[in-house]
């Protein structure tokens, strides 16, 4: 749907809605995708949910590492939860139309726990830095205060910038085709249907990308570069497996969710199929969080452990 505004003379278009193109190449697989995502989502909110319970029930995991992974769990559940229920709204009502103002709020809230997210996982990078490279000063920098200061400007930090970049992306003008070639409202296919020229914009974007994108990863880095070092320099080879086992989960996850999103984000439009875009953008925003408890359950002995512990009583409860 489309809007004509008549000023000084000037015929002007403006988009009201776009059209999300999503899996409409494969319209007799909707019914079966609606099924695999909803799948994907119930384990995304279960799965998470369960980590965010066990961390906080469970008297062997009151650390500040299983603090940031419960709060981690539950900005996964938030994630998630901006585009798998439109995208399953849409498979089973066919319909596929979104409004501009919902698609802005879609990719605000994305872009902010996206940036959450990063930023997040960089502060679990230097708990574990802290754990392992100055144990004796452990309990005192990573104090009560300390974690939940570190978790409120993880989710703060980045609200105002991407509230202002959003805004910036929504002020161009969208003068038709409607259609994004997409399965949600994201930056890299939105700027394709601008009218004018987008080359602020998207420097912009990428600028923020590498801003929000970067750092961390280089506090991350730099971070399990000083674990490594230390880890090496243990004498048992016992420690230095206990050791890199804490760090292993994290690890991979990181490397999920940064693989990915950086290739979208860092790479030129012009270098980016919708197809494969599509692909990735589904990898980081439904792969990454499923997969999250299943690497910290199958990989953390601690969280195995409480599981055990849990799921027994919980069993049990039922039975009664």
């Amino acid at each position: 749907r489309q809007i004509k505004i008549i000023m000084a003379g000037d015929n002007l278009t403006f988009l009201a809605e776009f059209v999300l193109l999503g899996f409409s190449e494969i319209p007799n697989l909707h019914g079966f995708l609606f099924g695999v995502f909803l799948v994907i989502y119930l384990c995304i909110l279960m799965g998470n949910g369960l980590l965010i319970v066990i961390t906080k029930v469970d008297p062997s995991l009151q650390t500040p590492m299983y603090f940031f992974l419960g709060n981690f769990s539950f900005l996964e559940i938030c994630y998630t939860s901006v585009t798998i229920p439109r995208m399953l709204a849409d498979l089973w009502s066919q319909k596929t139309t979104i409004s501009f103002v919902a698609c802005a709020v879609q990719v605000c809230f994305l872009y902010i726990l996206g940036v959450a997210e990063c930023l997040l996982l960089a502060v679990m990078a230097y708990d574990r830095y802290v754990a392992i490279c100055k144990p004796l000063y452990y309990p005192l920098i990573m104090n009560n205060k300390i974690c939940i200061e570190l978790v409120v400007a993880s989710w703060m930090i980045g609200v105002p910038i991407l509230i202002e970049e959003t805004y910036l992306i929504f002020s161009l003008n969208f003068c038709g085709p409607n259609k994004i070639n997409h399965i949600f409202c994201e930056a890299p296919p939105l700027l394709k249907l601008a009218c004018g020229d987008t080359y602020k914009i998207e420097i912009s974007v990428h600028v923020i990308a590498l801003l929000f994108v970067l750092i961390p990863f280089l506090l991350i880095f730099t971070s399990y570069l000083k674990i490594i070092t230390t880890i090496l320099k243990l004498p048992s080879t016992s420690g230095r497996t206990k050791a890199f086992s804490t760090c292993s989960s994290h690890l991979t996850v990181v490397a999920l969710f940064y693989g990915s999103g950086s290739i979208v984000y860092l790479q030129p439009r012009s270098g980016q199929s919708a197809e494969s875009g599509k692909v990735l953008s589904l990898f980081y925003t439904t792969v990454t969080p499923m997969l999250n408890p299943v690497i910290y359950s199958l990989r953390n002995k601690d969280v195995v452990a409480a599981l055990r512990k849990l799921l027994p009583k919980s069993i049990g409860s039922l039975n009664n």
